[in-house]
């Protein structure tokens, strides 16, 4: 067990990811897709208010800047006209997706369910960056993940008490932001379609 200080470097550690990713979306070298930027920006504030609301702690940094980190990417993919991906059909209805589980959350405002409903938001505002990483990972940066599992990491071991609103959403960050990196920095799509 780390001393829960510790979140602060992972939050300064994710921050390090999120400006490789700010850098390269606006020299456009990679193309956020803006669905999954914003709504992990909600999704991760909702989270980080309902770890607040049932007394996480300094624990919840962690997930405030899961959320921080895209709403800078997110303003970083209008400055170059170039660098965002273009919203496919299938994109707006995983937002929808993502919006259904944010109005869920709202409508019930019980802490473990919010956190529950902004982990499917999360993975619904998410899927459509999956499926570009797997098909062009030359669009994205492994950089910024690798950065956000570092972090993630470091929260993680500062948990002392495992309770679901104290690892909840930062294990699935790590779930998620585990399969884009490998992903991207494998090129593992690619490599499936060759073999």
């Amino acid at each position: 067990m780390l001393n829960e200080n510790f979140v602060i470097l992972a939050a300064l550690i994710n921050l390090l990811g999120a400006a490789s990713y700010i850098k390269n979306t606006i020299k456009g070298k990679v193309k956020p897709n803006r669905v999954s930027w914003g709504l992990w920006t909600a999704a991760a504030m909702i989270a980080f208010l309902a770890e607040l609301a049932q007394g996480v702690g300094i624990l919840s940094l962690a997930t405030f800047m899961v959320g921080f980190g895209p709403l800078l990417i997110f303003l970083a993919s209008f400055v170059n006209k170039k660098s965002y991906w273009k919203i496919s059909t299938f994109d707006k209805w995983c937002g929808a997706l993502s919006v259904v589980g944010l109005v869920l959350w709202y409508i019930t405002k019980v802490g473990n369910i919010a956190i529950a409903f902004s982990i499917f938001a999360d993975l619904m505002a998410g899927i459509p960056t999956l499926v570009k990483s797997y098909k062009y990972p030359e669009t994205e940066n492994w950089i910024a993940y690798m950065f956000s599992i570092i972090s993630i990491s470091i929260a993680l071991l500062t948990i002392k008490t495992w309770t679901f609103p104290s690892y909840g959403f930062p294990l699935y960050i790590l779930i998620f932001d585990s399969t884009a990196f490998l992903l991207i920095k494998f090129k593992l799509g690619k490599r499936i379609k060759t073999a």
